[in-house]
């Protein structure tokens, strides 16, 4: 019984993190921010972070965008590309991740204190520079393949698992 317990006790104590993650693209053009601070320094990435409580995910995404770029994008104007959860063993604390794309936006590009932002064609993204993961995945969003993910890491730089499954559109 006391196992019976525990393992309910570690179940409970799983918690969830719910976070947007955002590609603008142009042509065949991805705009990616280079991490300054946080989370994933040193790493290029899309624009994202936490949903606020109040927040629609998509509006979280806007948000965010806003923040780390300077462009505007319309919540509406989001497609859904993915839902990605990452674990990091030893960390309770699992990341349900949104991705998103979008060709819609206004504004002026800018360099905010938490990412400096760069245009890369898609056959030329940065892979060395980024998250293991994204190589495995990025592909399917280019070709606006829909798909659900599950990434388990040891620390930030070495992949223990992985699976992807693509969704139908």
């Amino acid at each position: 019984k006391l196992i019976l317990l525990d393992s309910l006790l570690q179940e409970n104590m799983t918690m969830r993190k719910v976070l947007t993650l955002v590609f603008l693209r142009n042509d065949s053009k991805v705009l990616l921010g280079m991490k300054k601070r946080g989370f994933g320094v040193g790493k290029w990435n899309g624009f994202g972070g936490k949903v606020e409580h109040g927040e629609t995910i998509a509006e979280s995404a806007a948000r965010e965008v806003g923040e780390e770029c300077g462009l505007l994008v319309n919540p509406q104007d989001f497609e859904n590309s993915a839902v990605i959860e990452f674990e990091f063993k030893g960390d309770p604390v699992k990341l349900e991740v949104h991705v998103f794309q979008t060709r819609k936006y206004s504004g002026e590009i800018i360099e905010s204190e938490e990412m400096r932002p760069e245009w890369f064609e898609e056959d030329a993204v940065p892979y060395k520079s980024m998250w293991l993961d994204d190589e495995l995945w990025y592909p399917l969003m280019f070709r606006n393949q829909k798909f659900k993910a599950y990434f388990l890491f040891e620390g930030h730089d070495k992949m223990l698992d992985h699976k992807i499954d693509l969704v139908n559109k």
